[in-house]
């Protein structure tokens, strides 16, 4: 009688690792692509005499909506849910929903859209910084360095040159990168008790409803006229675009980016992020015909260098932040 050696064992979760961070990589990158296409989808209907309160309220409301199959579906499975999981569903709709939108708006009507976005996009060095106080271990050479390329790209494809300074709006701007940070954080706590889409779906309803209520008490301004907006010559009803915003855009980039924040942690999502700003002069391009510079090229060629130096680091396919569940009450009733 022959004996064989044993084969080794090899664990499932090794050899399902390495496919859930590159299937979280691909949906990071295309959260960031169906985000982008909102501002040069937008901006022609706000031109026209739209206001941002009724925007916001109509693509967070539909994103919400198309989402919301996933919210009842937990609720039907566990009747505490809302009692336990509120807290997270408000934080999420006002601060990275209602607040990053309303900061950054408010930002980039005392100062250049250009430096707005820069400072927005500032939230991944944020990310590095807040684990590095956090867990007092400073970040590798490669993360240091992926910042800091991803940032010298960011100044290069936002053209600030010659913008000019003003406090407040410095203030703002800062405020909404806070609030991104918040989304990567929030997203990368969910899990089996409070899922990723119940999440999206809970926030973007908060959030619409938030906006109509700043509306209805006339804090912020309302107005929703029937306009016509054209892209390269072709005349479109004001309400198209923005249905494919809040349909397409809002809805898959909420529920690709919260289902793959966990999958590649919270850092390594925020610099893929990035990919929004190359994505969005993509766009503008092709729909209104803002070609980019060859600088803006060279500085996406960078922030793509950065992404790139953050990935190879090994602690950045990992868990990027201390992971702690969302805040919740007692244990869910059983059925």
């Amino acid at each position: 009688m022959t004996q064989t050696a044993s084969l080794p064992i090899i664990p499932v979760a090794a050899v399902a690792a390495p496919d859930r961070r590159a299937s979280g990589i691909v949906l990071a990158v295309v959260s960031a692509l169906a985000f982008s296409s909102s501002g040069p989808l937008v901006k022609p209907l706000l031109e026209a005499g739209w206001s941002l309160s009724a925007a916001l309220i109509v693509r967070m409301g539909l994103a919400g909506l198309l989402l919301s199959p996933m919210l009842f579906r937990v609720l039907r499975r566990e009747r505490s849910f809302l009692r336990r999981h509120w807290p997270s569903l408000l934080a999420f709709g006002l601060i990275p929903v209602a607040g990053c939108q309303l900061l950054f708006f408010s930002a980039m009507q005392r100062m250049p859209v250009a430096v707005a976005l820069l400072i927005q996009y500032l939230a991944p060095v944020f990310l590095v910084a807040y684990v590095w106080l956090r867990t007092r271990r400073a970040p590798s050479v490669l993360v240091l360095a992926g910042s800091a390329v991803a940032v010298i790209g960011l100044v290069l494809v936002v053209d600030v040159v010659g913008a000019r300074f003003d406090l407040l709006g410095t203030l703002f701007a800062l405020a909404a990168a806070v609030c991104v940070c918040v989304y990567f954080v929030m997203s990368e706590r969910t899990g089996d008790d409070l899922p990723p889409l119940a999440l999206a779906s809970g926030g973007l309803l908060v959030g619409a409803a938030f906006m109509a209520l700043l509306a209805v008490t006339g804090i912020l301004p309302f107005a929703a006229p029937a306009v016509t907006v054209a892209f390269h010559g072709v005349e479109l009803p004001g309400i198209v675009p923005l249905l494919f915003v809040g349909g397409v855009g809002t809805t898959l980039g909420y529920a690709l980016g919260v289902v793959a924040v966990p999958r590649v942690g919270s850092r390594l999502a925020s610099f893929i992020g990035l990919s929004e700003v190359l994505f969005a002069l993509a766009f503008a391009w092709l729909l209104l015909g803002e070609a980019p510079a060859p600088i803006q090229f060279a500085g996406g060629a960078l922030i793509l260098v950065g992404v790139v130096l953050v990935r190879m680091d090994a602690g950045a396919v990992a868990v990027s932040a201390p992971v702690e569940p969302l805040p919740a009450g007692a244990a869910p009733d059983s059925r």
